[in-house]
């Protein structure tokens, strides 16, 4: 499977990721209006967009599609406790799947 990365070589930047983690949350919401502008760094996936372990499934899923092994949003969670994952916000993820791509960037094929 042929993954694409955004950006060039320094990876993609927050803006860029938060675009393409937005229209990925919409996919999982669909169904539910996601309005413009109502994703943002702050936003709480639990409290929120009320998403449950299986959107959160759902949304591993399209992680994997987009980023390929570059981001496990499994392992990301694992390291999280309890209170963490409850609130976890768009914006920590966000910076997980940019570390994640830096540390990529390079390695393998494009």
């Amino acid at each position: 499977m042929t993954t694409s990365r955004p950006g060039t070589s320094g990876g993609a930047d927050e803006a860029e990721i938060l675009a393409e983690l937005t229209a990925m949350i919409r996919q999982v919401l669909e169904g539910y209006e996601v309005e413009e502008g109502e994703v943002t760094m702050r936003t709480r996936f639990g409290a929120d967009l009320e998403l449950e372990s299986i959107d959160l499934v759902t949304l591993a899923g399209l992680l994997e599609e987009r980023y390929g092994g570059a981001v496990n949003f499994a392992e990301f969670v694992a390291d999280l406790d309890l209170e963490e994952i409850i609130e976890l916000d768009v914006g920590r993820l966000v910076g997980h799947i940019r570390r994640c791509l830096k540390a990529s960037d390079g390695v393998g094929t494009r």
